[in-house]
């Protein structure tokens, strides 16, 4: 009996020793005192990446805001696309939000100072009103908002709107010309456009040479195809001279364009080639003489003359005469020459002097002098 309980008490103790005098696991070491008792972590934290406003904000480029909107039926309305096709007949409302509103259309309409055109302003907003439509008005509409000071305003660029409209009518696959032959002048260091404008714009158009009779390639390299211009010549030069037409279909019908002259310009462009000419630079009292103020120019290029001459002050009577011609000059080269005359009648002391001519043009001014004296 001794035994067992003996047994019995050996046992306990050696549970006992267990308990308290537990070893800490191999992999862990005991924590020195005071010691952070959060545990470490090797968990990859993501970096906090600030938030970059939009890159107009970023830059202080301001956004376009886009004010255009078309009436519909019923008082319906929308946002115009970049195109729209409509059927001629239609009245175009457009409407483009602001208290001062710019409008440009196409000029076919401002040159004929149409009355089916209305455009107004209203307190909030700017309306453009178009009635009767015809083929005739294809083109492009837009519209932005003015920033004025007194009577002085300057476009918003910030606040704009616009849309190419095809009007669609039967039988008029081009937009139609006021003529049936125009000229276009190629210019080395420009580009030139045969304005073959179509009111469909899922129509084939190809541009043709009237003699020798071929088709011209639009390859995109030398010429280019843009419904909302025509045929584009993107560097001209003298091989591309003579008579074109364009022919478009759709639909199962075609259509032949007016015919259009091609000229080949040799003047750069510039400040106007000015030269002054006396019929004489000695006269004698009583006399008449004539001064000549001529420029050498591109045909399409208009010129302004201005004179100074001695009697100016004194209000003398003098006559002015301003005219231009083409030239040709061979191998299609054209030129344009604008003269201007000034003449005087029965010469006196007040007329000897300086004879001042100053030509201007797009381009610049140029001014050039000669003098008359008494013999």
């Amino acid at each position: 009996m001794k035994v067992w309980l003996l047994l019995g008490l050996l046992l306990v103790h050696e549970a006992l020793e267990d308990v308290t005098g537990q070893q800490p696991p191999k992999n862990k070491r005991p924590k020195e005192p005071g010691e952070n008792r959060i545990k470490p972590t090797n968990k990859k934290v993501k970096p906090r990446i600030p938030k970059i406003k939009d890159r107009d904000a970023a830059d202080g480029t301001p956004k376009t805001q886009s004010i255009m909107i078309q009436m519909l039926d019923k008082g319906r309305f929308q946002k115009p696309a970049a195109t729209l096709s409509l059927t001629a007949g239609q009245t175009l409302e457009l409407r483009c939000k602001g208290n001062k509103i710019g409008w440009s259309y196409p000029p076919y309409l401002d040159t004929f100072k149409d009355s089916r055109l209305s455009v107004r302003q209203h307190e909030r907003y700017g309306q453009l009103t178009l009635v009767n439509s015809t083929a005739a008005d294809t083109g492009e509409f837009s519209c932005w908002g003015q920033l004025c000071q007194g009577y002085v305003c300057r476009k918003d660029e910030t606040k704009t709107g616009s849309t190419y409209i095809f009007f669609t009518e039967k039988g008029e696959l081009f937009v139609p010309s006021p003529s049936y032959f125009d000229v276009v002048y190629l210019n080395p260091d420009r580009q030139a456009v045969v304005p073959c404008r179509v009111t469909v714009p899922s129509a084939r158009v190809t541009l043709h040479r009237e003699f020798p009779a071929k088709e011209i390639p639009a390859n995109g390299t030398d010429i280019v195809y843009d419904t909302k211009r025509g045929f584009v010549y993107l560097q001209p030069h003298s091989d591309h001279q003579g008579v074109v037409y364009c022919k478009a279909e759709a639909g199962g019908k075609s259509q032949i364009s007016v015919k259009y002259q091609l000229l080949y310009v040799e003047v750069p462009r510039g400040p106007p080639s000015t030269t002054i000419l006396a019929s004489s630079n000695k006269v004698r009292s009583g006399d008449d003489i004539s001064v000549l103020c001529t420029v050498l120019g591109e045909p399409d290029v208009e010129v302004e003359f201005r004179w100074i001459y001695p009697g100016q002050k004194d209000e003398r009577p003098v006559t002015i005469q301003d005219t231009w011609r083409l030239i040709h000059r061979g191998l299609g080269h054209t030129t344009r020459i604008s003269q201007s005359i000034l003449t005087i009648e029965d010469v006196a002391t007040t007329d000897v002097g300086y004879y001042i001519c100053t030509a201007r043009n797009l381009q610049g001014e140029t001014t050039v002098a000669t003098t008359v004296e008494f013999s």
